[in-house]
């Protein structure tokens, strides 16, 4: 498993994943705020399965 989100796009990730999950505690308080682990986990692992997938990388190759 390698790496496969650049920079710019984990910081987007962990903002959309954070403000998801904000959901749950203000706002609608709904359990729907639970999907922003998908994008908090896939940037703090560096890893994105969708990308994987269709082959794309945003991270400069090494």
């Amino acid at each position: 498993m390698s790496t496969n989100i650049g920079r710019l796009d984990r910081v987007l990730r962990i903002v959309l994943g954070l403000f998801l999950l904000s959901l749950i505690f203000i706002g609608p308080h709904t359990l729907w705020g639970l999907i922003g682990i998908v994008p908090l986990g896939t940037a703090l692992t560096g890893f994105c399965p969708a990308y994987a997938l269709f082959g794309i990388r945003t991270c400069r190759k090494a």
